[in-house]
């Protein structure tokens, strides 16, 4: 299929519903949209000890605009401001490299010695901008995301890939190559350290917490699926989750005050290429039958969430309370990270309807929720959505199948989204990221 009827073109719930039911689509919502507070969507939760002040979460994204010492500028300035007047009460706001040589683009975010000050600055300038609007800021709650990119690595605009495993196919797309070196043992060991003085760091500027980024192909990621690396980081699910787990237990010795998150992809599917129409498909090659992906049975083609679920409950027995579920990698499998409508330049157009991907993050984040409830969710899945977003999210937190709901970008163009939503009514809003 690759005819999709826009959400925008879908005038009532009613046709709403009747287009799911077209597509197969087991998907609740409700009619009603609750306001008050006391309505689902407008309920405090406790967090980390805290309570935050209702059930949305701004999630973190690149922003790509920094100086080139990894400082806000005034654009970042500028969207982190937006993201103060958004109306959520919890900002997990952006993802901050740990290392000059893990940085995403020469853009991005890098939280160290000389950045601290700079970082510490606009978290202020956020709690005002959301001060300005709101009538407390004692029920927000505030994050960075530490990360770094891996194989994905462009510190200075051109790639310069870390490779934790091999594959056969990413070797020689992105690099560094079937020849080339894996990051060491000893290199890993030393990237945990470096985490760990990232989030005293962060600390220091005054965050609640950190988020150890384990999603979207970048290095604590494709470490989950390391399968066939030798030493203490690959193997067995104990050796692919040691880096994450030493970072968890490294921040809490350094840092005892500061929350500890994880955004984590829960799902993978095998790369995706572009068929001789130009839909995606999955790549044949014998090569990719190999297991190389974390949240998937042995073909890598369907998800199995028995992994997964193990990582959680490792992630509550090390005392973190708040994750955020997403799938897979936008470098692999662009439609399974990011349900959104095709657009043009795509490396390949959407095989199915966005509203399949929508389902698939609602329904593998409430499985998780229930199979390892101890945990705070946050989940992913809901822009797509557009005027119905509230409709499914009042749902999903009224059943218990989700805690807060995750927004990207979208809603920052619409500052009035969030009260919007938390009034009962339907916000103006547009497609964007999760």
């Amino acid at each position: 299929m690759t005819e999709f009827v826009p959400i925008s073109n879908l005038p009532t719930l009613g046709r709403f519903g009747e287009h799911l039911a077209e597509l197969g689509i087991a998907l609740d919502f409700d009619v009603e949209l609750e306001s008050g507070p006391d309505a689902p969507l407008a309920r405090p939760v406790e967090v980390m000890g805290r309570r935050v002040g209702n059930r949305f979460c701004i999630h973190p994204m690149e922003g790509w605009d920094s100086d080139a010492e990894g400082r806000p500028t005034r654009q970042t300035t500028r969207r982190w401001q937006q993201r103060g007047r958004s109306g959520a009460k919890l900002l997990w706001n952006e993802s901050v490299a740990v290392d000059p040589l893990g940085r995403s683009s020469p853009e991005q975010l890098l939280v160290a010695e000389n950045t601290v000050d700079s970082l510490a600055e606009l978290r202020q300038v956020t709690i005002d901008a959301h001060a300005a609007e709101y009538d407390s800021t004692d029920d927000l709650l505030m994050g960075m995301q530490l990360t770094h990119s891996g194989r994905y690595s462009k510190p200075s605009g051109r790639p310069r890939p870390l490779a934790v495993r091999h594959h056969p196919l990413f070797d020689e797309t992105v690099g560094p190559g079937p020849d080339a070196p894996l990051v060491s043992d000893d290199e890993l060991r030393s990237l945990i350290a470096g985490f760990v003085r990232a989030a005293e760091l962060a600390s220091r500027a005054g965050f609640d917490f950190v988020d150890v980024k384990a999603c979207h192909g970048y290095l604590s990621h494709e470490l989950l699926g390391a399968f066939d690396r030798p030493g203490d980081f690959g193997g067995t699910l104990e050796n692919r989750t040691r880096l994450l787990r030493e970072i968890i237990e490294g921040i809490h010795d350094a840092a005892p005050s500061l929350g500890v998150a994880v955004r984590l992809s829960a799902f993978d599917t095998v790369t995706h290429e572009p068929d001789e129409r130009g839909i995606g498909r999955p790549i044949v090659d014998e090569r990719e039958s190999f297991r190389y992906w974390f949240g998937t049975d042995s073909t890598g083609h369907h998800i199995d969430l028995t992994e997964p679920i193990t990582v959680l409950e490792m992630l509550r027995d090390l005392s973190v309370e708040l994750v955020s579920i997403t799938g897979s990698s936008p470098y692999s499998v662009r439609h399974y990270q990011t349900p959104v409508a095709p657009r043009p330049g795509e490396h390949y157009i959407n095989p199915e309807d966005p509203l399949h991907g929508v389902a698939r993050h609602l329904t593998v984040t409430k499985l998780l929720q229930r199979a390892v409830p101890e945990l705070t969710y946050v989940g992913g899945g809901y822009s797509y959505l557009q005027q119905f977003l509230p409709h499914v999210a009042q749902a999903r937190v009224r059943h218990g199948d989700v805690d807060l709901i995750g927004l990207g970008r979208l809603h920052l163009a619409s500052e009035s989204a969030v009260p919007a939503m938390l009034a009962g009514n339907r916000p103006d809003v547009t497609p964007g990221f999760f």
